[in-house]
């Protein structure tokens, strides 16, 4: 009786506490609101369905993330909180799947976890948030996530670009110098150059001043105006009143060696693509053309998937790029090159390595299955994933897994990651019985380049890493580019490198 009792009263003060949440910073009907709203987006989008009565079930099972002597179960039609195995509160399932109504629920059983765990008030209602959507997408793939509001204001300026003129700028001496300029910004359109010296902003002289100081200056709303005076190596000052404007980060660098062209390319912002056609386009215009071009992308994390297609359908005639499958129609997208290529006529070489991701194997699974370009490296991430973006209630940001990539011969990116077709992480000596072999005409990688590209989802674990073997995942290496100078003096090797497509299908099949 006196156990009863005690639950009885626990059950009363913690329906009692719920109520009066709100005044002590935890908003049930917002978080209501948020949970509904990520339901409503997830269930029809994850590529496995998952009903939302288990997507919230998982969801809450992040309350004992928080504090281990918290318990949801769910019993008959009803789902309960316990605490240290007593029983705090129980509430009636919904009795269908309408994600607002599940959402109530979950906020219901949240508010009355607050009273009664310490762990719980001190974590305050965003980590509640954050742990709800952790413990779910746990259960559903590496790659779905929850951004808290901060840190999504600060993913969509770095997506954006902030407002600027496009340059960077460092000190020598007392004197503020330009270190690089963004192509296309308003400070290159200008005519101001790295080297140059950066005299006055806005009147305001910047000698001896410091370089984050005048950053500050330069940066400003986006359409707002600025005047800068500048100092160019030929001596001459020259003043302009420039835009701010909103600048994505360049990540595009462009080197030459005698007459190959070399693209570091870091990751792919909205500029990316039309960088690579411009340092492309500049450098045929050179009284000495390239004799071939290099495209690095080892380290290269990914970024904009239609940015890594539209890099593609610069080098490529008509065609498949690559398609994008999923439960959602929204999803589904075919991409295709459009006719005229980008260098038609010159060898082209894709460096990768084992952290090589996202849409950086997209651009070079294209351009390999298309038999435009020879890669070179380690076997990449296999991250083929694509994820749609939610804004929530609360600020944060839904990053949902809603797509899979498939390359243009119709092999899944996810897992298996671009087998190169010349391997330098099994050493020097490998590598190089692997050119020597190339050199006569005999492709050391064929069966294993013919085993990845007809594989098709599902792709079973075992047979992943059996594709993966023969050319392991490692780190970029400067054996990488040698290999690839080699290929681009040597058109023999080259051309028994490039392997054409399986079938002669240079258009790709679609699944």
């Amino acid at each position: 009786m006196i156990r009863i009792s005690v639950l009885l009263v626990l059950f009363v003060f913690a329906r009692a506490q719920a109520q009066s949440l709100t005044a002590s910073g935890f908003d049930q009907d917002r978080l209501a609101t948020v949970y509904s709203e990520a339901l409503f987006f997830i269930a029809p989008r994850i590529l496995d369905p998952v009903p939302v009565p288990q997507l919230t079930v998982w969801g809450l099972q992040g309350l004992s993330a928080l504090d281990p002597a918290l318990r949801i179960a769910t019993k008959d039609t009803k789902l309960q909180l316990f605490r240290q195995n007593q029983l705090v509160l129980d509430v009636a399932a919904p009795k269908d799947e309408i994600p607002a109504a599940w959402a109530r629920t979950a906020a219901v059983l949240t508010a009355a976890s607050f009273p009664v765990s310490a762990s719980v008030r001190r974590a305050g209602a965003q980590a509640v948030i954050q742990g709800f959507f952790d413990e779910m997408f746990n259960r559903l793939d590496p790659y779905s996530r929850y951004v808290a509001p901060l840190e999504a204001v600060e993913d969509r300026a770095k997506r954006a670009g902030r407002a600027g003129l496009g340059l960077t700028i460092g000190q020598r001496g007392g004197l503020i110098e330009v270190r690089s300029v963004i192509r296309d910004s308003p400070a290159a359109i200008a005519g101001i150059q790295p080297g140059d010296i950066l005299a006055a902003i806005d009147e305001q002289r910047t000698r001896d001043q410091d370089p984050s100081t005048i950053g500050a200056l330069l940066s400003g709303p986006e359409g707002s105006a600025v005047t800068v005076s500048w100092r160019s190596r030929d001596g001459r000052t020259r003043d302009a009143q420039l835009v701010r404007v909103m600048v994505p980060p360049e990540t595009v660098f462009a080197q030459r060696t005698a007459d190959v062209l070399v693209l570091r390319i870091t990751s792919f912002s909205g500029s990316t693509a039309s960088h690579i056609a411009l340092s492309v386009q500049d450098a045929l215009a050179e009284p000495h053309p390239v004799s071939g071009i290099v495209l690095d992308l080892r380290d290269n994390r990914g970024g904009l998937l239609r940015q890594a297609v539209t890099a593609a359908d610069s080098f490529l005639p008509e065609g498949l790029v690559a398609t994008t499958v999923g439960r959602d129609p929204d999803s589904m997208n075919v991409w295709r090159s459009t006719e005229g290529e980008l260098a038609e006529n010159v060898p082209l070489i894709i460096l990768v390595d084992g952290r090589t991701a996202s849409a950086s194997e997209i651009l070079a699974a294209a351009l390999a299955d298309r038999g435009r370009a020879v890669v070179v490296g380690s076997a990449t991430v296999g991250k083929g994933m694509v994820q749609t973006i939610d804004p929530l209630p609360d600020g944060g940001e839904l990053f949902v897994t809603w797509s899979q990539t498939l390359a243009p011969l119709g092999w899944p990116i996810q897992g298996l990651g671009v087998l190169p077709q010349v391997c330098t992480s099994l050493g020097q000596d490998a590598l190089n019985r692997q050119l020597a072999s190339l050199s006569t005409g005999f492709q050391p990688m064929a069966e294993a380049i013919k085993r990845s590209r007809n594989a098709r989802i599902p792709v079973r674990a075992s047979e992943v890493l059996e594709i993966r073997a023969p050319c392991p995942a490692a780190e970029g290496r400067n054996a990488d580019l040698e290999a690839a100078r080699t290929l681009i003096s040597n058109p023999a090797a080259y051309a028994a490198a490039l392997l054409a497509p399986i079938g002669g299908q240079l258009t790709g099949n679609t699944p």
